[in-house]
């Protein structure tokens, strides 16, 4: 394993020593270190390179509150900051964001701090809360579940240039006052994760409609909970009754690997029958053209393209378009 990377994973196993996740240490050390030898992404060494080139600089100030900014375009010379740029454009397509940092604006395909808008006033605090964001993406997320508060934050997801991009925002927070060392990006799924039983609060946003056995994947989720722990889950839905389920063809808004899409009372009813309570739907709400879009960040096709040109209201296969939903439960 690279010094890079050792210095990532150690950290985490860190952080877990003291804490309610300390038995995952008995699986998750091995995992990683096969991870390191048999699953890397071919291009990920060029990107480890690159981001030991990202400069070194002192932020004046963090905010992680209401969005991720990361100091001002005044602590760095012109010539800095255009160093920074070119380098992080090394490492698009940035799909997940916004992030701010010494006034370079990484204007994602998805402003996802509209999501965190629509979901953080539904939720339990996360102060002092363990935390795991599954299909984490860049981790905009979690730097607002820290900004919340949380005592450790742990994003996983398999993609390689996520984790990437995480590493190169953390590298500049990591250098200012604000605390960086409880939050961490660990490259695997949750199929690959012991049973914990003990996070506070589990998000997954953006995943469910990936899985081919969605209760299966509902299982996992409930696997890393504590008991009365929260669930907090954001998913594509469809209008309808509890009876409710579209299994789309071939492909849903040009995407391949959608499989189901239940009604808010279809997936409200799997809950209950998994052993979650106090189920509640909290926010639906239709994505816009502004809020998934191709940005200089993000060049390639995005929702519009996905779209009936004619009816925006159906996607391009004649399926309604992408309508989303945020359930948050509490583990029995």
């Amino acid at each position: 394993m690279s010094k890079l990377e050792q210095t990532w994973f150690t950290d985490c196993y860190k952080s877990l020593i003291d804490s309610p996740l300390s038995h995952w240490l008995q699986t998750l050390p091995a995992q990683m270190d096969t991870w390191q030898r048999t699953a890397k992404h071919g291009e990920f060494d060029k990107w480890c390179r690159l981001l030991s080139k990202l400069p070194t600089t002192s932020p004046s100030c963090v905010d992680l509150a209401s969005s991720v900014s990361i100091g001002t375009e005044n602590d760095v010379d012109e010539y800095v900051q255009k160093q920074i740029e070119g380098l992080l454009k090394q490492f698009m397509p940035w799909r997940k964001g916004p992030f701010n940092l010494h006034g370079i604006h990484i204007d994602t395909e998805w402003r996802s701090d509209w999501k965190w808008d629509r979901v953080a006033p539904h939720i339990s605090s996360l102060k002092d809360r363990n935390v795991l964001d599954v299909g984490c993406g860049s981790g905009y997320h979690m730097w607002r579940m820290l900004g919340e508060g949380a005592n450790n934050v742990i994003g996983i997801d398999p993609t390689q240039l996520f984790l990437i991009q995480f590493h190169a925002i953390k590298q500049f927070i990591s250098k200012s006052s604000a605390p960086s060392e409880n939050i961490h990006f660990l490259p695997m799924g949750i199929e690959d994760m012991q049973p914990l039983r003990a996070f506070d609060t589990v998000f997954s946003m953006g995943v469910l409609y990936h899985r081919k056995d969605p209760m299966a994947f509902l299982q996992q989720l409930k696997d890393q909970l504590r008991k009365g722990g929260e669930l907090v889950l954001e998913t594509l839905v469809v209008d309808g009754d509890e009876n409710t389920v579209l299994m789309a063809g071939e492909r849903y808004a040009q995407m391949r690997n959608v499989w189901f899409l239940p009604s808010t009372a279809a997936l409200s009813v799997w809950l209950g029958r998994l052993g979650f309570e106090n189920i509640r739907v909290v926010d639906i709400n239709h994505t816009t053209l502004d809020e998934q879009r191709a940005t200089p960040w993000m060049e390639t096709q995005s929702l519009k393209d996905f779209l009936d040109p004619e009816d925006i209201t159906r996607t391009i296969e004649g399926y309604p378009a992408p309508q989303r939903a945020v359930i948050v439960a509490n583990k029995k």
